[in-house]
C-alpha cells in the first residue's frame, strides 16, 4: 500500500509542478507582453488609437479677390455655412433645450423658409432624443447675414460647448458685375479652372490650415477646439489692367451689333500702346437669337485666316526690302487677277485701274498686293516668309491665360506650300493669327515699331499692400525701320481719311487702322457650305492716330444680315469705343482752371450713359425721369439737368431730332439705313419719318441746326 501512496504523491507533485511551471510561464509571458506593449509598442498603438478616434482636417483658406485697376471687385469669394447641432454638448442641458426649443424651431423656419415652425419643433426634438452630436440643420448653407439672424435666437447665440451650434465656413466664388469680362476672369469649379482664376490660382488660393476634429458614433466627426490648430493663410488679390467703365462700354457695343448682325460671335480688345496692358476685353457667343454670353475667349484662343488686316505686314515687308515706294504705281487692271485656276478679286466692280501704292492699301485692293509680292518675291518666297517671322508671326505670345491659339505661316517645303501660296499669304490666307496677335502687330506699329506683349494683371495685394509688380515687357525691340514706321502709319490714316473706313472719320479725333473681311474656313470643307460662304468681318488699329494711346481689334464671325464687310460690321463698334474713350478720358482735354460752381449747360438728347457721366463729371446735378432708359431728351433747370423718357420702337426708324450727330448716326445705322448729314450741331430734321418700318441700305438725310 505504501508505495503506491508515494506514486500517487509523486503523480500529484509532478502535476503541481507542472501547472506551476506551466502558470508561471504564463505570468511571465503576460508581464513580456505587457512589458513590450508598454515600452516598445506602446506609442504606436497609443497613435494608432487616438488615430482612430482624432483625424487631422485640413481648413481651406478665402481664395483672394480679382480686382479691376481701380480696385473695384470682379471676382471674390463669399463665405458660406453649413450650420450643425451638438445635442450632447457638455453645457446643453434638458431644461435649456426644453426652454429655447420653440425659438430655435421660429428661426430655423424663418432663415431657411423650408419648413414650418412646427415641423423644426418635431425635428429637434427627435434629434434631441436620439443624442445626434452633429445633427445638420437646414437644407442649405446660410449666407453671413442669415448665420447673424439666427443668432438673435436663445441657445443659437450661446457658445459652441453650451448651445451645441457648430458651423462650419465654406467659401463660394461670386462675380459682381455678372457676364462683364466674365471669360477673362474665368471660373474655378470641382472639373478645373480657366482663365485668370488659372493663371493665377497658385496666388489666388493661398495655403491651408488644419484643425484635429474628434470621430463620433455615426461615421460624423466634430471640431476639437484648441490650441493645436493652424489657421489657413488666405490668397492674395490679383489687380488687373480692366478698365471697367470701358469694359462695359466694349461689351455693349460688341453686343448691339452682334444682334444688328445676327453674328455667331465677336470679339474686342483694347490695349494701352505704351506698355501692352490690356484695359478690355469682351468675347460673346451665340446662345439663342439675341442672346449672347461671354463664355469662350475667341480674342486669345480663336486662331483664323485673318484676310486684309493681314496686308500690314506685307506692306512692311516690301517697304523694308526697299521693292516700293507709296507713290509708285501699280495696275490693279480690271480687278481680276489669275493664278491658275484661282481669281483674285477686288471688291470693286471693274477694279481701281491704275493707282498709287498707298491707294492700293487705303482701299484693300487685293489684286494690287497679291501682284506686288508675286513680282517681287517670285523665286525668293523664303524672304518674304522670314520678314513675316521677323515680326514674330510664326511665335505664340506667351500670354499668361491659357489656351492662345497658335499662329501659323506657311512657307516653302511646308508641304503644303504652291504656286498660290506667296499671293494668297500677302492677303491674309494660309496664315492664322488669333484677334490678340493681330493687334500686337498693330499696337507695335503704333509704337513706334517697338512689340509689347500684351498682359492683364500688373500686381499682386495682400489686403491693399503690393507685394508684387508686373513692368511691361518689349517682345521685340524693332519689328522694322523708323522709316518704315512712319510711311505705313501714314498708309493707316489714309485707310480711315479716304479709303474702306472712310466711315470712321471724325473731326474730333484722328484714327488710323485697317479693315478686313475674310472668308471663313471649314475643315476639309473648304470656303463654301453648299451655297453658303461665311465671313470674318474685323477692324484693326490705334488712336489718336498722330500720338497713339490706345490700340483695338473687333472682330464679328459669321454676320448673317445687314452686311459682312470690316467698316459695316465691325467698324461701327471700333467707332463707339474710341467715341466714349474720347469723352470721357480727361487726358484728352487741356486742364481748366475751377472758376467756381459750374451752372447747367444747354445739352442735346443722346445716350444717357454719357450725358450721366459727364453731368456727374462737372458736378451737375440730375433729375432722372427716364429710369431704365438707353436714350433720353434733356431739359435745363436752374440748378440742374432733367432726363425725360425718349421713345424708341425697337426695329422701326429712330426719332433723332435734337441729337448729336454721332449718336443719331449710330441709331440710324443700326436700323441699316445709310446717313449723309447736312451741317453740323444737332440734328434738326430727318428726311425719313420716325416710327416707320426702315429699308435697309436706303440714305436718310439728317440736316443739322448749323449750316455750313
Amino acid at each position: 500500500m505504501k508505495p503506491t501512496k508515494n506514486r500517487q504523491k509523486q503523480r500529484l507533485q509532478r502535476v503541481c509542478g507542472l501547472a506551476f511551471v506551466l502558470f508561471a510561464g504564463s505570468a511571465l509571458a503576460v508581464l513580456c507582453r505587457i512589458f513590450w506593449l508598454q515600452w516598445v509598442e506602446g506609442d504606436a498603438l497609443r497613435a494608432a488609437g487616438e488615430a482612430r478616434i482624432y483625424r487631422t482636417e485640413e481648413l481651406m483658406p478665402a481664395r483672394g479677390d480679382i480686382l479691376a485697376e481701380d480696385g473695384r471687385v470682379l471676382a471674390t469669394s463669399l463665405p458660406f455655412f453649413e450650420l450643425h447641432m451638438d445635442m450632447k454638448a457638455s453645457g446643453f442641458s434638458n431644461g435649456l433645450f426644453e426652454s429655447s426649443v420653440d425659438s430655435m424651431a421660429l428661426g430655423l423656419s424663418r432663415v431657411f423658409g423650408d419648413k414650418s415652425e412646427a415641423a423644426y419643433r418635431a425635428e429637434l426634438r427627435r434629434k434631441w432624443v436620439a443624442g445626434e452630436r452633429y445633427a445638420r440643420l437646414g437644407n442649405r448653407d446660410v449666407d453671413y447675414p442669415e448665420l447673424e439672424q439666427l443668432r438673435r435666437y436663445p441657445v443659437f447665440r450661446e457658445s459652441r460647448n453650451k448651445g451645441g451650434l457648430q458651423v462650419v465656413r465654406k467659401f463660394r466664388r461670386f462675380k459682381p458685375l455678372g457676364d462683364l469680362a466674365s471669360r477673362t476672369i474665368g471660373t474655378v469649379n470641382a472639373h478645373g479652372s480657366v482663365g485668370l482664376e488659372d493663371a493665377y490660382s497658385n496666388e489666388l488660393q493661398g495655403e491651408p490650415g488644419y484643425r484635429i476634429v474628434q470621430k463620433i458614433p455615426g461615421q460624423m466627426a466634430i471640431p476639437v477646439w484648441g490650441e493645436d490648430q493652424q489657421p489657413p493663410r488666405e490668397g492674395l488679390d490679383v489687380v488687373t489692367t480692366l478698365d471697367v467703365n470701358l469694359q462695359d462700354v466694349v461689351s455693349r457695343a460688341l453686343r448691339q451689333q452682334l444682334v444688328l448682325h445676327n453674328a455667331h460671335h465677336g470679339c474686342v480688345v483694347v490695349m494701352e500702346v505704351a506698355t501692352g496692358q490690356i484695359r478690355a476685353m469682351a468675347n460673346l457667343k451665340q446662345n439663342a437669337p439675341g442672346v449672347y454670353r461671354d463664355e469662350v475667349n475667341y480674342a486669345v484662343g480663336e486662331s483664323t485666316e485673318p484676310g486684309s488686316t493681314f496686308k500690314l505686314a506685307s506692306l512692311i515687308a516690301l517697304l523694308e526690302d526697299g521693292l516700293i515706294r507709296l507713290e509708285d504705281s501699280v495696275n490693279t487692271g480690271n480687278g481680276q487677277m489669275r493664278i491658275f485656276d484661282r481669281v483674285i478679286s477686288d471688291t470693286k466692280t471693274g477694279g481701281w485701274g491704275k493707282i498709287t501704292v498707298q491707294h492700293a492699301w487705303e482701299v484693300s485692293s487685293n489684286v494690287a498686293v497679291a501682284s506686288l509680292v508675286k513680282r517681287y518675291y517670285s523665286g525668293r518666297e523664303q524672304d518674304f516668309v522670314n520678314r513675316l517671322y521677323a515680326m514674330r508671326l510664326n511665335q505664340p505670345l506667351g500670354f499668361e491665360i491659357r489656351g492662345e491659339g497658335k499662329p501659323y505661316v506657311n512657307s516653302p517645303g511646308s508641304g503644303q506650300w504652291s504656286g498660290l501660296s506667296l499671293p494668297m499669304l500677302s492677303i491674309g490666307y494660309e496664315v492664322r493669327q488669333t484677334p490678340l496677335q493681330t493687334l500686337t502687330l498693330y499696337n507695335a506699329v503704333a509704337n513706334g515699331g517697338r512689340m509689347m506683349k500684351p498682359y492683364l494683371v500688373k500686381a499682386l495685394a495682400d489686403h491693399g499692400k503690393v507685394v508684387r509688380r508686373f513692368s511691361p515687357e518689349v517682345l521685340e525691340a524693332s519689328i522694322c525701320s523708323r522709316s518704315t514706321v512712319a510711311k505705313v502709319r501714314q498708309v493707316l490714316e489714309g485707310v480711315v481719311n479716304n479709303g474702306t473706313a472712310s466711315n470712321l472719320r471724325n473731326a474730333d479725333y484722328s484714327i488710323a487702322g485697317k479693315t478686313g473681311t475674310a472668308q471663313i474656313a471649314h475643315a476639309n470643307r473648304g470656303y463654301r457650305q453648299g451655297n453658303e460662304v461665311q465671313y470674318q468681318a474685323s477692324f484693326v488699329g490705334y488712336f489718336p492716330a498722330d500720338a497713339p494711346r490706345y490700340s483695338c481689334i473687333v472682330v464679328v464671325s459669321s454676320p448673317r444680315q445687314s452686311g459682312y464687310y470690316g467698316n459695316v460690321v465691325a467698324g461701327p463698334i471700333f467707332r463707339e469705343i474710341v467715341r466714349k474713350i474720347y469723352t470721357t478720358r480727361r487726358e484728352w482735354f487741356p486742364t481748366c482752371a475751377d472758376d467756381g460752381p459750374v451752372h447747367p449747360p444747354a445739352s442735346k438728347a443722346g445716350d444717357k450713359g454719357d450725358l450721366v457721366l459727364g453731368f456727374k463729371q462737372l458736378g451737375i446735378r440730375i433729375e432722372d425721369d427716364a429710369r431704365g432708359q438707353l436714350w433720353v431728351n434733356t431739359t435745363k433747370q436752374p440748378d440742374r439737368v432733367r432726363l425725360s423718357v425718349r421713345g424708341e420702337s425697337q426695329g422701326l426708324v429712330p426719332d433723332v431730332v435734337g441729337m448729336p450727330l454721332m449718336d443719331a448716326v449710330y441709331l440710324m445705322e443700326n436700323c441699316g439705313l445709310r446717313v449723309q448729314a447736312v451741317g453740323r450741331g444737332a440734328v434738326q430734321r430727318q428726311s425719313v419719318a420716325a416710327g416707320t418700318t426702315p429699308i435697309r441700305g436706303s440714305v436718310v438725310t439728317l440736316e443739322m441746326t448749323v449750316k455750313d
